[in-house]
């Protein structure tokens, strides 16, 4: 799942790097518009101008959901493995923006889902920022739907 985000994320961003302009966005359909923007900030577009601080962030949260993917491994229901492939997916994708795109650690937004007139109602998002979001609800969903003091396996057992 991870790398399936890593790589839709990485691929989406290079055809909007190369079909679209900063400050010329195309319209989609309805509310949905393409808008090339590069954002150096956090997730929407929060902490600007602390790219080094949101890229040692980031890795530490990486490696954690290595760690907590690994340990989950044997055990995680289907969501809950869905949800930190995600998470890693989408902290993979914005992160190799801000290593590799040579974009002085930006990262590259595109999707624009809520622009009415010239104002944004929504901040301008990618892949990777979407990845990060549906995992992290997939993840509260799925522990909150854990009976109290149950653990993975001993629902696994039961099933």
């Amino acid at each position: 799942m991870a790398a399936l985000v890593l790589a839709a994320d990485q691929l989406t961003k290079s055809v909007a790097e190369s079909h679209l302009k900063i400050g010329q966005p195309r319209h989609v359909v309805g509310t949905v518009f393409l808008d090339l923007t590069l954002n150096s900030g956090a997730a929407f577009s929060l902490g600007r101008g602390v790219t080094p601080v949101v890229e040692t962030v980031v890795v530490v949260l990486i490696a954690g959901l290595v760690l907590f993917g690994r340990r989950a491994a044997r055990t995680a229901t289907v969501p809950v493995a869905a949800g930190i492939g995600l998470l890693l997916g989408g902290a993979a994708g914005n992160l190799v923006d801000r290593l590799f795109r040579h974009n002085n650690g930006a990262v590259v937004d595109f999707i624009d889902i809520l622009r009415v007139g010239h104002r944004d109602l929504w901040p301008v998002f990618n892949v990777a920022d979407a990845a990060i979001v549906v995992g992290a609800l997939t993840l509260v969903l799925a522990y909150s739907r854990r009976a109290p003091g149950t653990k993975a396996a001993d629902r696994a057992d039961r099933a």
